[in-house]
Parts: C-alpha cells; sequence; structure tokens
C-alpha cells in the first residue's frame, strides 16, 4: 500500500512498547489494500463473520452475521460480497447503509484461523450488500479457543426477546464471568485523511481462560492485555477515541449480548499487577446493553482451549 499502514494512535502505542521501527517496516509487508487469494477462499468457506459498524452517534458496535458457506464471497481482490442480512435486535440492522466504514473478522475457531479486512458498505439490499476493501491482513492464532461452529437453516420464527438496559441484568453478568471469548469494535476518530486506509472501523478477538473478563463493583469491566502482533489495532483506536462495542456470544443458547462502553488503557500501578502476566488493562465502563435471546443460528461444538493460555489466563 501507499497509503499508511498505521495511525498515530496506533504508531504511538507502538513507540510506546518500542516496536516502532519493527512495525513501519513490517506493516506495508503484511496490511493489503486488497484481499490475497488465500483470505478471499477463507472467507467463502465460513458459515460466520464478526463484523464492527458505528452508529448515528459514532458509538461502536460488534455484530454477527451467519450464513451457510459461501455466503461471503470475493469476486475480485478488492471486494467482498455478503449474502447475509442483520440478525433480528443485533445493531447492525441500524447501522449498516451504504458508504458505511465497516471491519470485518473473518474467524475459523476450530483451525484457529483468522483475517481482518476492514472497508466501505455499498450496495445495500435486501439479500445482503457489498464491502469495498480498504486492509486486509492476518492474524495470529494466539487466544482462540477451538469450536466448531455449524449453521442451521431457520424457517419462520417468532422473533426473539430482546432485554435493553444502561446497566447489567443478571443473565448478561453470567454471561460475561464465565466467557472465553468476546470480539471488540473500535473506531479512529483522527484525521482521515492522514490516516489513509488505516482509519475506519477495526473488530478483534479476545480470548482467555472462563472468567478473564473481570466485573468490578462499579459495574465496569477489566481485562487484561497479553502480548499480540504489536500492530495496537484496537489499543491504538482507543487511544485517540474512548469509545468501543463489545459482543458476547453464549455458545450453548445462541444468546447475544451486546454492550457499547466507554474504555481506557491502564498501564501501570498495583492494579496491573493483579493480573500476573499482563502487560497492560482494558477498562470499560457500561454505557448501555442489549442480550437477544437464541438469536444466533449456529450450534457450536466443544471447546478446546488455546494452547497458548497458561494458569493465569495468558
Amino acid at each position: 500500500m501507499n497509503a499508511p499502514a498505521f495511525h498515530e494512535g496506533e504508531r504511538a502505542l507502538q513507540a510506546r512498547a518500542g516496536v516502532a521501527q519493527r512495525m513501519a517496516q513490517l506493516g506495508p509487508r503484511v496490511i493489503r489494500d486488497f484481499m490475497p487469494e488465500q483470505h478471499r477462499e477463507f472467507f467463502g468457506q465460513l458459515p460466520f463473520v464478526i463484523t464492527g459498524t458505528l452508529d448515528a452517534q459514532r458509538q461502536p458496535w460488534a455484530s454477527v452475521l451467519v450464513g451457510p458457506p459461501g455466503f461471503l464471497h470475493s469476486p475480485h481482490p478488492r471486494q467482498l460480497e455478503v449474502g447475509a442480512r442483520p440478525l433480528p435486535g443485533d445493531p447492525l440492522e441500524n447501522t449498516l447503509s451504504d458508504g458505511a466504514a465497516i471491519g470485518l473478522l473473518g474467524l475459523e475457531p476450530h483451525t484457529r484461523r483468522r483475517n481482518r479486512m476492514n472497508g466501505i458498505v455499498h450496495a445495500v439490499k435486501d439479500s445482503g450488500f457489498s464491502v469495498d476493501v480498504s486492509q486486509s491482513f492476518g492474524n495470529c492464532p494466539k487466544y482462540i479457543q477451538a469450536r466448531e461452529p455449524v449453521y442451521l437453516e431457520q424457517g419462520a420464527s417468532a422473533a426473539p426477546a430482546v432485554h435493553a438496559s444502561l446497566q447489567l441484568d443478571e443473565a448478561a453478568r453470567r454471561l460475561i464471568t464465565s466467557a472465553d471469548t468476546f470480539f471488540i469494535a473500535t473506531a479512529y476518530a483522527g484525521d482521515s485523511a492522514g490516516a489513509g486506509h488505516a482509519g475506519g472501523v477495526d473488530v478483534s478477538h479476545r480470548g482467555g481462560r472462563p472468567g478473564f473478563v473481570r466485573l468490578d463493583g462499579d459495574g465496569g469491566l477489566t481485562v487484561p492485555d497479553y502480548v499480540g502482533n504489536y500492530f495496537f489495532n484496537t489499543l491504538g483506536n482507543i487511544a485517540v477515541n474512548p469509545q468501543a462495542g463489545l459482543l458476547f456470544i453464549d455458545f450453548d443458547r445462541g444468546d447475544l449480548l451486546y454492550l457499547a462502553v466507554a474504555a481506557s488503557i491502564i498501564w501501570d500501578g498495583p492494579e496491573l499487577r493483579g493480573f500476573e502476566g499482563a502487560q497492560r488493562l482494558l477498562r470499560m465502563q457500561l454505557l448501555s446493553m442489549r442480550r437477544v435471546e437464541g438469536g444466533l443460528p449456529l450450534r457450536w461444538g466443544p471447546a478446546e482451549l488455546s494452547p497458548y493460555l497458561g494458569p493465569d489466563g495468558r
């Protein structure tokens, strides 16, 4: 790419971690403005994809789209066709429109493969939409729990129950405290011209042993951040824009929990020392929640925890 591989928030965190020079050299080699053939084939075999979008108030939301394998396909390296519409109750129902920025995470949990793509939505219609590619890159398999998803064809059914609140209900708290996986959407909020393809919306995966997300007494969530690929896509966005959207999936019941949060990064202090091996903490204050009962037409095989996870959850 001729455009910058990283924006100023990402570069600032890379500098703080002492990897700025290495990332400046690596970024242009692995972050592309097109999808390589293996990524195009990979998306085509998935039964679901995680998305990140922004609502009218510029609040990021993490969402999920599902379909039989093949519902995603890439007719050419700079375009991805999505043959699915938002699930009932998903915030994506209100954020998907022509010209909208979108982040996509293609994840195959049972093989621990994942690829990321960011772009711009166009040609929204009843059967789906298209995405013009801005960035495409792979991610390492760290912290992914191996469980195989299977898409279930859905006939006509009653709309699922949707619970919306400014506070977590008991079912939401149980889902969070037992989770081994969640997804986080963030967005760049700086000078789009200067950021080039590094701007827009990003969505990422976080994993750990069940209970790795701590619920605090004031209604906040605290998550340890361990060694990754040093791209700092998520934390770099948060450094310039503290809003984020979280998605938790109940892999047994198919419930979906969407959270809007205000996020900050804790770099040092006694709280950080309470999470062995963590390099920093992500602290998130709840703004609102939406919980959809049984809304996900996927069934999941048994989970095998990531071999990268040590006793402390790393």
